[in-house]
Formats: structure tokens, sequence, C-alpha cells
């Protein structure tokens, strides 16, 4: 009888490494924007500039003026995916991940059926794709004109049951560097000028999570993705995975030729926006976060930019602009040590020498306050 081994283990920095990797934070790539949002199955879009800032901690040579074209071109888009939150995708992401996560809509939608009250959800959605489809609305206007039909409704309710039965994209000038505009909404079908596919099997993008966030565990990718039942998947697929336990002991999966570097691999600083996926693609996010840092980057929906330093989060920072002086600001943690402030510090000059019209750069440290203690 062969006694059943027990999978490798991997600590928090082998973790880190690997994610890095996978996130194309361990060294920047030379790919194009629009594989890079591919590669990372969507970017995290909550706010409009985010994106650009992804993009700018793992290209090489990325100018945002290249996202910004992709969206006028309408091979990118803003969509409510993942999480219920808004997303930088493909085209052809829009059309498949959407589809995927609707069961999650379905479920969102039900803590709103008090206001919903003898509203035909079925006529709802097709009212309201036509409105959108037979142009851009805002939800303003769009509740206002689904209210002449049901008066008695609660408003947010039906803004809700569209923004969930509908694949609702925020059209341009709406998302584009440098540029602003109203939340203008059409369905993604109608923008990118093709039907939507049906919902694909979840093997797939199980895969290409894996891909982008692994190693990780069956609860990782259900937070990541808002799925639930997802265990059936993975015990689908585990012929195909390599497995491993974490220091917890918790069931890691992996594609067995992706990239795990050696924990000791070197991890150069990053400027991470607020939301940025990496610190959002995991049920434990301590392999990013150490757990005595937990919160300090935000809580709920009040979220600041995050310092990797050393691969782990290390610090807050923020840019504020006065006049032609574009100034951020980095409140560590602790003491990182020697040489550490002059590496953030070239990072930071880097960044604004991308993202910032300002001729003048500084860069400054202050004390963290942690308020929650």
């Amino acid at each position: 009888m062969v006694a059943k081994t027990s999978p490798p283990a991997l600590s928090s920095r082998a973790l880190n490494r690997a994610t890095l990797a996978r996130q194309l934070l361990l060294r920047r790539t030379a790919l194009p924007a629009g594989e890079a949002v591919a590669r990372l199955v969507g970017l995290q879009a909550q706010n409009t500039r985010p994106p650009y800032f992804q993009l700018h901690a793992r290209l090489a040579h990325f100018d945002p003026a290249e996202l910004s074209a992709l969206m006028e071109s309408r091979e990118v888009v803003r969509i409510v995916t993942l999480r219920s939150t808004i997303h930088t995708h493909t085209a052809d992401d829009a059309l498949t991940l959407r589809p995927l996560v609707q069961p999650a809509r379905d479920r969102e939608l039900r803590i709103f059926r008090g206001g919903l009250a003898g509203v035909d959800l079925d006529r709802l959605a097709a009212l309201s794709r036509t409105l959108v489809e037979e142009r851009p609305r805002t939800m303003k206007e769009l509740r206002d004109e689904l209210l002449t039909h049901w008066p008695d409704a609660e408003p947010r309710a039906l803004s809700a049951a569209a923004r969930c039965s509908l694949p609702l994209v925020q059209v341009t000038p709406r998302g584009l560097w440098g540029q602003g505009g109203p939340v203008a909404l059409t369905t993604a079908e109608h923008w990118l000028g093709r039907p939507a596919e049906p919902a694909p099997a979840p093997d797939g993008t199980v895969l290409r999570y894996l891909g982008a966030f692994g190693p990780a565990s069956v609860k990782d990718m259900q937070r990541w993705a808002g799925l639930t039942r997802l265990r059936e998947v993975f015990e689908r697929l585990r012929p195909r995975l390599a497995t491993f336990r974490d220091a917890h002991g918790v069931e890691l999966f992996d594609l067995p030729d992706a990239p795990r570097p050696d924990a000791d691999t070197p991890a150069p600083p990053c400027f991470l926006p607020e939301f940025d996926n990496v610190l959002l693609g995991h049920e434990d996010r301590t392999r990013i976060i150490p757990a005595a840092y937990r919160n300090r980057n935000g809580v709920g929906n009040q979220v600041y930019g995050s310092v990797l330093y050393d691969g782990f989060l290390a610090a807050i920072w923020r840019v504020d602009r006065a006049d032609d002086t574009a100034t951020v600001t980095v409140q560590l943690f602790a003491d990182p040590g020697a040489g550490a402030r002059e590496e953030i510090t070239g990072e930071a000059v880097r960044m604004l020498e991308t993202m910032s019209d300002a001729t003048v750069y500084d860069v400054r440290y202050a004390t963290f306050i942690d308020f929650g203690d």
C-alpha cells in the first residue's frame, strides 16, 4: 500500500513571489496594454484612474494614452462584473465574464425585492434595454423613465434591477485619461456591436484565475469572482492541476507550469492605486498584506494607494498638486531599513514622470496614524 503524501507547503513569502510574478509585479513586462488587461482577467475600476496606475506598475513603457485609445476604439470597456464592481475588461471578456457571474447579480437583486413589489422584472429589463440602446443614459435618466411605469417602486431598487439584469457599460468619454464625463450607460452588446456569448463553463475562468492569482484556494477564487459552489469545478480540474498547502494547511491549486519563484527573489517597490487587483484577489490576503497591517490601506470603500516594499504592503500614498508641483506623500508603517527610502523615492518619481504633467516633483514621508487603534 502506497502512503498518501501531503502536498508541498508554501510559505507566505513563496506565495507572495508567485502572486507578484503572475500579476506582472515582480518585474515589468513589455506586453501591450490590451494583452495585460486580458492576462490579468480585467482591472478593478471603481474609480476611473486606478486602471492606468495598475498598468503603470506592471508595464515597462506604459503610456496612459495607450489604454485610453483602447477604450475609445471599444477594445476595452468599463462594466460591472466580478464582486459586483466595475472592472476594465477586454471586449471579449465583457461579453463572456458577465454572463458567467450573472448568478451573483441575480442574488444581489434579491436584496432590493422589497422595493420592487408589482414590478415585472422581465419587462423592466426589456424596457431598460430599449432605453439605453436608443441612446446612452445616466442612471438617473434611466431611473426617471422607469418610475413613469412603476411610480410606487423604490427608485434605488429600480436602478439596481436595471444594473443587475443588463450588462451595462460606461461609455466614453467616461474613463478616458485626462478627460471626464458623466456615467452614461448602454448595453455591452450595443456598444461592442455583437451579441453576448452564452454563459461559459467556469473551468476556463478557473484556469485563467490561477494563471493570474495562483496558487490559490477554492475560497480565494470564490471571493475574487463573487461566485459560490466552485469546489466541484476545482475537483473536476484536479488531474490537470498542481496542489500545495499554505502555512495554515489550506489546500492551494495551481497550473503545473506557472512561475513559482524562489521566496528570496528580489521584489521592486511598487506604487499601487486603490482597489488594485493584487490586493483583492484572495480570501486570505496575507500573501500581500501582513496580518498586522490589515485594514491600514483602507476600510470599506475608503481605500488609499498602497506601497509594496519587498513584496508586501509597507505604506500608503497620495498625490497632491499645487501649481506645477506634484507631491507624493508616503506614510510608512515601519522603518523598512537602510536604502529603502531611496528605492521608494525613485519609484515615486518614476511614477510621476509618466502619470503626471507636473514639471516639479516632490516626495515626502509622513508618520502613519492608525485611527483604528
